[in-house]
């Protein structure tokens, strides 16, 4: 039989073919939404009264599943924002101001890498990151009237980017200024004032930190260990959550959003804080870069090594188009080029192992007991935070850091060293057991507010000399000074009594600067009266905050001018407060000092304006960066800067008006007491929705200003008889 080729046929075979694929394509899909259902259906969300998700699966990828989701119901717009940032991406949604941070997070991993990183990690890891993905796309795919700015699926290697807790950790300080004038103006930056090229924090601030308190039962009246959770972040920067597995998972506390995993908080049987330690853990590393045959070298020892080089195309948001830009990066053994000073390459070695972190965050959230928690710690990959930790056993424990890279103490590894000397190179890392610990102090507590390890415990603390000087270069701080006066007096405590005194309104910065004030005044000649009845507020005031105060409006305003505008030397506030109550010209001091009451008056209408005229929360849209304005509603707050010593930090600023609005500080704010049974009282600033037409918008924005904590509800049973809604992922919420 013959055959003759017919194209009607071809066309047939060809349309059957495609019609095929696609049918496959949309099985796939179908199959994936299957798969997402069958997870759902294994989690339960219940809502407290305050919103709280409290997530129940049958496995921990089960609650990681419902942990995305439930964060996504509160706030996608930030989990999408700190994926963005995370990934190198955010330029494309905000702008060519955001190059330098994506060209920043491409520099230290590539999605490639990501993905690599992703496919090396154990299967139970792998696990989790899939459920997190699927958590926030089946939220995406139930919730067609979200529309995300760039990220339309999320992928289970995205968490490699954001395993190590606080977004930004090591990699923010490298300075974005420094990688745009090399990468795009082939021009040297220097090295500020201090030395170096990493980001400084501006001497008027808020501090980004934290405090954490560990007590022992010799200062409670239980006998039982408590914990204080006090970050201080950007408010709305974590949700509250709960998350319970049936393979052992019953974690409460705080979530950056878009992590699967608890990074502040709590179990049944242990809780940790975490503070910045501020410990020296990221170098740089000057380069001699030489160019042979036009191929790029740089010098190590007495050898050449070839620089890596790798394109890397980024796009950014024009207007209404999308534009891109290639960079061809550099890179040594030591890490990513970032920087140039003079004639030398810098590259910036820091810690950067997705995989080890990821896997050390999450486990710690399991942990029953301080051998347990040592063992978890003994990976040492928890680079940017020193932890306070308590137990159910009645331990407390203090870890100033946790990765310390091996160093030669004899170059300064604060400031850049020879990049070309293999004698400068890191040397492996400093065993757990060489770090900066203490554990059960015999005065009963442990404190760290971001300062130095050396007065964490009083008499019992670390001693200095033991240890190089990498590993805790902090100051001390009013903070610091602060707290160890109250733990110092602290006995019988209850969960109230310990949350009074982290809300403790004494600013021992004032303490310092004010009566240097007071004496400048009182030895000019002659007497100003005009000064006079402000001076005697501040003389008889007990430098304590309060919404009612007179005093700290002129304080607060008098060393913001001070630090702002006077003659000091370069040094921490500590140091500048004793020179301006101590050595600073008296003129210089009443001449500020009458600028404050100028101000306050212009701006105020009167100089004794009480403080919580001035200071203000105010809470409108759920913006990232949220608007401010005078003539809206707002709630006066009697809380203060940590610059002067509050241990309850408010950071607050001018935004185009005139009162201060607070926008970083106590943010989610917890206290725990273990023992046969758990409790604990939380606070968080604003609310757990970031949506304003909910009514969690708002509703513990009161009770945060009146420092009116909620109790916890940990237990099943306590948290059915708190719950207002009940429901499965890709459900309508519901009684």
């Amino acid at each position: 039989m013959k055959y003759f080729f017919r194209p009607q046929l071809l066309l047939l075979f060809l349309f059957i073919y495609l019609s095929s694929c696609a049918g496959n394509s949309k099985t796939d899909s179908a199959s994936e939404v299957a798969r997402w259902k069958e997870q759902a259906a294994r989690v339960t969300l219940l809502r407290d009264d305050f919103g709280v998700p409290h997530i129940y699966g049958k496995t921990d990828a089960d609650a990681v599943f419902g942990l995305l989701y439930a964060q996504c119901e509160d706030d996608f717009n930030r989990v999408e924002r700190n994926y963005l940032w995370a990934t190198g991406r955010l330029a494309e949604v905000e702008g060519e101001e955001q190059l330098y941070s994506d060209l920043r997070a491409r520099l230290y991993m590539t999605e490639a890498e990501a993905k690599a990183e992703y496919e090396r990690s154990p299967a139970w890891l792998k696990q989790l990151c899939q459920a997190f993905a699927d958590g926030i796309n089946y939220y995406l795919h139930t919730h067609p009237e979200v529309k995300p700015k760039l990220l339309t699926r999320f992928e289970p290697w995205m968490p490699m980017y954001f395993s190590e807790g606080s977004i930004g950790g090591d990699i923010e300080s490298v300075s974005t200024k420094g990688i745009k004038a090399f990468y795009e103006q082939d021009r040297s930056m220097g090295f500020h004032k201090q030395g170096h090229g990493m980001q400084q924090p501006g001497l008027l601030e808020e501090p980004k930190g934290s405090n954490g308190f560990a007590i022992s039962g010799k200062r409670t009246a239980s006998g039982n260990a408590m914990l204080l959770i006090n970050p201080h972040t950007s408010f709305f920067f974590r949700g509250e959550v709960h998350a319970v597995s049936e393979e052992g998972l019953n974690a409460y506390g705080a979530v950056t959003w878009g992590q699967f995993f608890i990074y502040q908080g709590f179990n049944e049987k242990t809780g940790w804080m975490h503070t910045s330690a501020y410990a020296d853990v990221i170098d740089e590393f000057e380069e001699t870069i030489v160019k042979e045959d036009g191929k790029l070298f740089y010098r190590y020892g007495e050898e050449l090594r070839p620089v890596e080089t790798q394109e890397v195309t980024l796009a950014y948001k024009d207007g209404d188009a999308l534009k891109k830009k290639t960079f061809t990066t550099y890179r040594t053994h030591h890490g990513p080029i970032t920087h140039q000073n003079g004639d030398k390459w810098v590259a910036t070695a820091l810690m950067w192992k997705p995989v080890e972190a990821l896997i050390q965050s999450y486990t710690r959230t399991k942990k029953s007991n301080l051998k347990e928690f040592n063992e978890m710690m003994e990976m040492r990959t928890n680079s940017s935070n020193a932890t306070v930790y308590a137990d159910a056993n009645g331990n407390i424990a203090y870890y100033h850091g946790n990765f310390f890279p091996k160093r030669d103490t004899s170059f300064d590894y604060s400031k850049p060293v020879d990049g070309s000397n293999p004698k400068t190179d890191w040397n492996g890392l400093h065993t757990l057991d060489e770090t900066i610990r203490l554990v059960n102090p015999p005065n009963g507590w442990i404190q760290n507010c971001n300062s130095t390890p050396f007065t964490a415990a009083a008499e019992y603390s670390p001693k200095k000399e033991d240890y190089p000087v990498y590993m805790a270069p902090s100051p001390e701080n009013f903070r610091g000074v602060h707290a160890i006066r109250l733990l110092e007096k602290a006995e019988n405590l209850t969960l109230d009594k310990l949350i009074e005194l982290a809300y403790d309104p004494y600013l021992p910065g004032f303490e310092v600067l004010i009566p240097g004030l007071v004496k400048a005044y009182d030895a000019q000649k002659p007497i100003d009266p005009k000064l006079k009845a402000a001076i005697e507020v501040m003389r008889n005031w007990d430098y304590a905050v309060s919404k009612e105060s007179v005093a700290m409006s002129l304080a607060h305003f008098y060393a913001t001018n001070l630090l702002r505008d006077g003659s000091a030397p370069k040094g921490h506030i500590m140091e500048r407060f004793d020179y301006y109550a101590n050595t600073a010209p008296a003129a210089e001091r009443l001449e500020i000092f009458s600028k404050t009451i100028a101000e306050l008056e212009q701006d105020f209408g009167k100089w004794n304006t009480p403080w919580g005229e001035i200071n203000r929360f105010q809470r409108l849209t759920g913006d990232i960066k949220q608007p401010f304005n005078d003539a809206a509603p707002s709630i006066p707050v009697g809380m203060a800067s940590g610059n002067w010593g509050a241990l309850a930090s408010y950071g607050a600023n001018r935004y185009d008006t005139k009162r201060l609005y607070g926008t970083s500080g106590n943010s989610f704010v917890a206290v725990v007491e273990f023992g046969d049974k758990l409790k604990a009282k939380t606070i968080l600033a604003g609310g757990q929705s970031g949506d304003p037409k909910s009514p969690h918008f708002n509703d513990q924005a009161q009770r945060y200003a009146d420092v009116k904590f909620k109790d916890v509800a940990y237990y099943r049973e306590d948290v059915e008889k708190r719950a207002k809604a009940r429901y499965k992922p890709g459900q309508k919420q519901s009684k």
